[in-house]
């Protein structure tokens, strides 16, 4: 069944000729604005996953939105520092006996973390105010940017909500607390992509050779990408990546025992890192073969090439990010592979939203 087009009627043009005329003089500095900042997100996160497999995001005991942006300047700001991670478990169960020298390597690997992260926010939100002076925000775009400028506080928030859950009796921090800091930063890169596609001016594109069921499953290809780095949390926080290195079997089999060993049922699903990982692997498969398929259809059918571009684009990295994963698998995680694989996820997720917003805004 395809989809039916219906002709602008003159109230629907008469809003297209506005809102044009309203973003015609800050759209592109607005449109550079936002790929920067998602770009910076990008970074963001390859930095946080170095930080978080190099053991550094513990190193920092405390949080000083402010104050903290100041690393120790003297020999006795370092001593300090050093004393109160010390007295964390991570220092006494897994790290005792660390020299000085080491802890100054995991300390920088996590206050550069940080600092990234102040430098975004003052990379959206300074020049965020500086267009709403200037009267260059149009005002359909206005609600997106503030809901984005909340969600980027939420995160710093979030970021320190996560590392206080491995300040106590743990010696890292809390899979659940991972996995929400890392889906919120890609909600916030998704949006960030999403809306400077809307600045973008529409191309008047004629999608009619597509069924309303192949448009659906683009919006499904973007939720299933974000379920899937949520996974990817839970195996990083739970290191289940380190475990069970052998593909495509599990412990010598396609479905291994013991996914549901655990008691209640559902805690197996985020905290038995056999089945975290088993449902890694599995929404992976379930998600590549959606994707080569509504590919497919996309190349073959569709009557927009940014349509037939972005489906094909998705359906090659999706490809090579499969490869990566099992890679990295089956290497052990080492440092470069699970950063890349990090990354690719994130691109990944930026590619299904520009297919996504092409099919429905045209």
């Amino acid at each position: 069944m395809r989809a039916p087009a219906y002709p602008a009627t003159s109230a629907s043009a008469a809003h297209d000729t506005q809102r044009t005329t309203a973003t015609d003089t800050g759209t592109p500095a607005l449109r550079i604005w936002l790929w920067c900042v998602a770009a910076l997100v990008l970074a963001m996160v390859t930095v946080g996953g170095a930080t978080r497999l190099t053991g550094s995001g513990l190193s920092i005991t405390e949080w000083k939105p402010i104050l903290g942006a100041i690393p120790p300047l003297s020999a006795a700001d370092w001593q300090e520092a050093f004393d109160k991670y010390r007295q964390i478990a991570q220092y006494k169960l897994v790290n005792k006996g660390m020299s000085f020298d080491a802890f100054k390597v995991i300390y920088w690997w996590e206050w550069g973390h940080r600092q990234l992260g102040r430098f975004i926010g003052l990379a959206y939100g300074l020049p965020f105010f500086v267009f709403l002076a200037r009267g260059r925000v149009p005002a359909h775009i206005k609600p997106k940017l503030w809901v984005l400028l909340a969600l980027g506080g939420l995160q710093g928030f979030m970021g320190w909500y996560m590392v206080q859950s491995g300040l106590t009796d743990r010696t890292d921090v809390s899979q659940y607390r991972l996995a929400m800091h890392l889906t919120l930063a890609a909600i916030i890169f998704a949006g960030l992509v999403h809306v400077a596609l809307d600045l973008a001016p529409k191309r008047g594109a004629r999608l009619r050779s597509l069924s309303a069921r192949t448009v659906s499953v683009s919006g499904w290809l973007v939720a299933l990408v974000l379920a899937q780095i949520f996974l990817g949390a839970l195996v990083a926080g739970l290191k289940a990546g380190l475990a069970h290195n052998t593909w495509p079997l599990m412990d010598g089999r396609l479905i291994p025992t013991g996914l549901f060993a655990q008691s209640p049922w559902w805690t197996n699903l985020f905290e038995n890192t056999l089945t975290v990982q088993f449902d890694h692997r599995l929404l992976a498969y379930g998600l590549t073969g959606l994707a080569l398929w509504h590919g497919l259809i996309a190349v073959r059918a569709a009557d927009d090439e940014v349509v037939r571009t972005s489906g094909l684009m998705i359906a090659l990295t999706i490809l090579a990010q499969v490869a990566l994963g099992i890679w990295t698998l089956l290497a052990h995680v080492p440092l470069g592979l699970a950063l890349a694989h990090q990354a690719l996820a994130f691109i990944l997720l930026g590619l299904t939203v520009w297919h996504r917003h092409a099919m429905v805004r045209g």
